[in-house]
């Protein structure tokens, strides 16, 4: 945004950012973020889920006293994130690594969110550790309409027709398939969609966990191909709508997987509005920000990416005005080897009462206020 148009914007409350005189225009300011929650799982066995490291009797003594100050740590970020410039935080959170619905909830009775008003929208997925991705979000500036899991589909050599995981039925719309098809040996989390109006502007938040590292680039890629296809098919469903993709991606901005696979565009004059713009790519390799640390070297893998129609100078409608690594010195060790990098919930087996080894990341969408 232009500098001499937020030199008005001078009184900032709830989401609204005002200008002082009655003659100056007015902007309302929405925050959208992404975290990857490491690990928040409860301490209860799930059946047919690999959980057991997280057991008051497995690898990491995972008992109420360590669960409770998971919880508290992970909720005092959420309740920070976008109070820099929204006292009430931000509009809508995706979240990712959480076992169930009832951690969520668990989230939202800490002191420092129970009164935001925060509600949750989770599906039980397929992953073989039993984590899934989450979506909160605040009912009085985000209307939720429709949710909805699309299960991923791994594709090979042997499986050459597998889909993608949903379907348009015959009243146009889009569904996912409910069963699993083609290999599960390796199943993984799907894509969770979370649909509505903010600002009275129809969006879908897609939030993702792709497959990890190890699993190598290729079933990445299919993920993003996957996603891209889910958002093509959203675009026809409603068009002009506006898509916000989050998630971790486990891979950086410029991977295939990203700049191939969903087709994200990282400069904005060459992002039609239908195209995807992913906003991180000078954060990562023009600022050398990130969002997690490996070797000591920055990853940025935690990304928020959306279609093109949020670019631009006209604010009658939302548009996309900044994104940010949320920071605080208490998500990062301050002593020892791996000084600076985030301070996770475990390292090397022992218990660091941390956060999360992931950062949260944030955009700020503005739109001029009636």
């Amino acid at each position: 945004m232009k500098k001499s148009v937020f030199a008005l914007l001078l009184i900032v409350l709830s989401t609204q950012v005002y200008a002082q005189t009655p003659t100056e225009k007015r902007y309302s300011l929405y925050g959208v973020c992404f975290y990857n929650l490491e690990n928040l799982f409860d301490t209860i066995h799930a059946p047919g889920k690999n959980d057991f490291e997280y057991l008051p009797s497995g690898s990491n003594r995972w008992g109420t006293m360590k669960y409770r100050a998971k919880v508290k740590n992970m909720a005092t970020v959420l309740a920070d994130l976008c109070t820099d410039r929204l006292p009430n935080g931000p509009a809508v959170v995706g979240v990712s690594e959480v076992e169930n619905q009832a951690v969520l909830e668990d989230l939202l009775r800490e002191p420092c969110l129970s009164g935001r008003g925060w509600k949750v929208v989770h599906i039980e997925g397929p992953d073989r550790r039993g984590v899934d991705c989450g979506f909160f979000y605040n009912p009085k500036l985000f209307q939720l309409e429709h949710t909805m899991l699309v299960p991923y589909y791994y594709l090979s050599e042997e499986q050459p027709d597998v889909d993608l995981g949903f379907f348009v039925n015959d009243k146009g719309r889009v569904m996912p398939y409910p069963d699993l098809r083609g290999d599960t040996t390796h199943i993984t989390r799907g894509f969770l969609v979370a649909s509505g109006k903010l600002a009275g502007e129809q969006f879908h938040f897609i939030v993702c966990h792709w497959p990890s590292r190890f699993a190598g680039s290729p079933v990445r890629e299919r993920a993003g191909y996957q996603v891209r296809c889910l958002k093509e098919a959203l675009q026809r469903q409603d068009p002009g709508c506006k898509i916000v993709i989050m998630g971790d991606m486990n891979d950086d901005p410029k991977n295939k997987s990203m700049s191939v696979s969903l087709g994200c565009k990282h400069k904005a004059d060459e992002t039609s509005e239908d195209d995807l713009y992913n906003p991180w790519w000078d954060t990562l390799y023009k600022k050398g920000v990130g969002t997690l640390m490996y070797r000591g070297k920055w990853n940025l893998f935690d990304q928020i990416v959306f279609t093109g129609n949020l670019l631009g100078e006209d604010r009658s409608t939302l548009k996309f005005w900044r994104n940010e690594v949320f920071v605080r010195d208490y998500l990062f060790l301050q002593e020892g080897r791996f000084k600076g990098g985030p301070l996770r919930t475990h390292a090397q087996g022992v218990w660091l009462n941390g956060y999360s080894d992931h950062l949260p990341t944030m955009i700020y969408l503005v739109k001029e206020a009636n």
